[in-house]
């Protein structure tokens, strides 16, 4: 039985069943939409849970992309409702532009079904979730004091200072070798790094550990 209620606004019918198909079993798709103003009345009928956003879509006006008209005009219908930017581009001012308007996470076309249906109930649960590299383009936007954060955050005490850089690189999307290079380390001492941080934060993957530190403003 469903537990989530979900709407789907892309202008792509082809992704909409797409998507509709493999979302998990508990993600009820309860209404879809193409443009803005269709959207917005969809969402204001059925007051889902989440909505699932493309940011370029037709129908909007005075510049603003299709993903945040639907945001400005619709979150004030159905204040409950949460938004996840679901889109092909992964440009910093789509990204930072979203986020201003109110979505509470932005993820890549190039997620999985499983992937898209976690990040649902992560904004769900009330989170922050963003695709590898893009949780960087928020914090700078934002002007994230992560100093201050790390000093008083009881959880980063139980990573040791290389682990911490490890766990920024990680977080921001960077691969094993990436990291490797920039701090002159072996891959297979990456690992052994990401497996600590994983442990001692209680995480089980990368993309939960973007979504901690990007929460801790971390990044």
């Amino acid at each position: 039985m469903a537990d989530l209620r979900v709407v789907i606004v892309d202008d792509h019918s082809i992704f909409r069943s797409g998507l509709r198909h493999d979302l998990d079993p508990g993600i009820e798709v309860v209404g879809e939409a193409a443009d803005v103003a269709e959207a917005v009345a969809v969402i204001a009928e059925w007051q889902p849970d989440v909505v699932l956003l493309d940011v370029h879509m037709p129908g909007a006006e005075n510049e603003a992309t299709g993903g945040e008209a639907v945001l400005r005009r619709a979150a004030p219908l159905s204040p409950a409702t949460r938004f996840l930017a679901l889109s092909v581009s992964d440009a910093a001012e789509d990204v930072v532009r979203v986020i201003r308007a109110g979505a509470r996470g932005y993820i890549t076309k190039g997620a999985s079904g499983s992937e898209v249906s976690r990040a649902v109930r992560t904004v769900a649960d009330g989170d922050a979730v963003f695709s590898p590299r893009l949780a960087g383009f928020v914090i700078d936007a934002f002007g994230a004091a992560a100093g201050e954060t790390a000093a008083t955050d009881d959880e980063l005490d139980r990573l040791s200072a290389r682990e911490q850089e490890v766990m920024r690189l990680i977080a921001r999307g960077y691969a094993y070798k990436e990291v490797a290079t920039d701090l002159f380390i072996s891959i297979k001492t990456v690992e052994s790094h990401v497996s600590a941080v994983l442990r001692k934060l209680q995480l089980s993957s990368r993309h939960e550990l973007t979504a901690w530190a990007s929460a801790r403003r971390l990044l």
